[in-house]
């Protein structure tokens, strides 16, 4: 089996191709065995996926992050497995595919040989007329056989003709399923690159947790207690300059509530907290005011996808400023409608301000950046004429540990809730 190189995305991808030379029954035999071993690697992820339950129920240490990352990391490895097994599926079968259509031509090919032929007789046998035929044979059986052959002549045409749109037709269908085939692949192809960038976001976030901890636990819970106590002055703040903030809604500047404007940001939903007056927020979280967006559960290295088509108004690290934990990586998108989606606690960001990005497109991967004491992704959707990314310490007269950071600001009336309009 020899291998070819597609580079997309600025990633080569190394694809088997089977021989040219292959029987139908040894390419399907092919296909079968990358199925197998699909079935196969699907036991392996939905294995993981219940040992990352497990973990995640657990008290939160290092160790356990650690074994979490380490679990997802064999997850998002068997899934790549299970896309490359889906390309190489694809291949062969447009390749299949591909033979059907030469077939099919060479088919076509004699058909119209046979059709060019079969008119040519037709052609010469009307040359002559019937009054013509009987004055020039002495035979009356001969001319009746040469009319017979004449409506024989027709007969073959229109059978030819019918042949002909037949295959014409089904190489039309075949060609459309090849067509289709290569979408897919395509798609396929897609996610390979988003996967392998999970998996980069992965290694990168354990790396980083290590470097943090020194690989202590002891170091791990300190970082923990630093986050929970520099999140009440972060919120104290932050409150204080959305309730300064004045904004009255155009209603006619937003579409009104409605399910499917915006697409989930990520493929697996799973929402852990929703908006507003949450039990978290009645416990004493976010100073009393309610949560400013829904939280979606998500292990480190999940691809987070644009809710909808927009530019990238500015991304950011709020971990940058020492002792600011708030959004970690974020991401802000303004999008045609009036809405502005926020997209925080990444692990990796793959957009840039200015960048326009499109519906469903990858702008970075899940982590616990920022205040996370897990990892989780937070979405938030504003009216975007009333939202600004600030330096804190610019608009509010409260001093924190998180005066120096930038991030994305609106007033409480502009925060609106995500459901609405997923």
């Amino acid at each position: 089996m020899k291998k070819v190189s597609i580079t997309l995305a600025g990633v080569a991808l190394i694809i088997p191709f089977a021989a040219q030379g292959q029987s139908a029954e040894e390419i399907q035999s092919q296909i079968e065995g990358h199925n197998a071993q699909i079935e196969q690697l699907n036991k392996d992820i939905a294995a993981y996926e219940k040992q990352l339950t497990e973990v995640g129920a657990k008290k939160q240490t290092l160790q356990n992050t650690l074994t979490q990352l380490d679990i997802q990391r064999k997850k998002i490895t068997a899934s790549i497995s299970v896309t490359k097994n889906k390309i190489g599926a694809l291949q062969l079968e447009i390749q299949a595919l591909s033979r059907n259509i030469k077939s099919k031509e060479g088919s076509i090919r004699v058909e119209q040989a046979g059709l060019a032929q079969t008119i040519r007789h037709l052609n010469e046998a009307e040359r002559q007329t019937l009054v013509l035929a009987i004055l020039s044979s002495g035979n009356l059986n001969n001319i009746w056989s040469d009319v017979d052959a004449s409506y024989a002549l027709q007969e073959a045409v229109r059978e030819d003709i019918e042949n002909l749109s037949s295959q014409k037709e089904s190489l039309t269908n075949t060609k459309n399923a090849t067509e289709q085939k290569k979408a897919e692949l395509v798609k396929q192809q897609n996610n390979l690159v988003a996967e392998q960038g999970s998996l980069d976001a992965t290694r990168k976030a354990q790396n980083e947790l290590l470097a943090q901890t020194k690989a202590q636990e002891s170091n791990y819970q300190a970082l923990l207690r630093e986050k929970q106590a520099a999140k009440a002055s972060f919120e104290a703040a932050l409150i204080d300059l959305q309730t300064r903030l004045q904004y009255t809604i155009d209603p006619s500047q937003i579409p009104p509530a409605g399910k499917g404007i915006l697409r989930w940001p990520l493929d697996n939903v799973k929402v852990t907290q929703s908006f507003g007056d949450t039990d978290f927020a009645r416990a004493g979280g976010y100073a009393g005011r309610g949560h400013n967006g829904i939280d979606f559960r998500a292990s480190i290295g999940n691809p987070i996808r644009a809710a909808l088509t927009g530019t990238v108004t500015g991304t950011g690290n709020t971990d940058t400023v020492r002792g600011c934990y708030s959004y970690g990586k974020w991401v802000l998108i303004k999008h045609g409608n009036g809405l502005a989606t926020l997209y925080a606690h990444l692990s990796q960001i793959n957009a840039t301000q200015g960048q326009s990005v499109a519906t469903g497109q990858v702008i970075g991967y899940s982590g616990s950046t920022g205040y996370a004491t897990g990892p989780h992704l937070h979405f938030g959707v504003y009216v975007s004429s009333a939202t600004q990314i600030i330096r804190l310490g610019d608009a509010t007269n409260k001093t924190t540990s998180c005066s120096n950071a930038v991030m994305p600001v609106a007033p409480l009336s502009a925060y609106l809730n995500p459901i609405d309009y997923l």
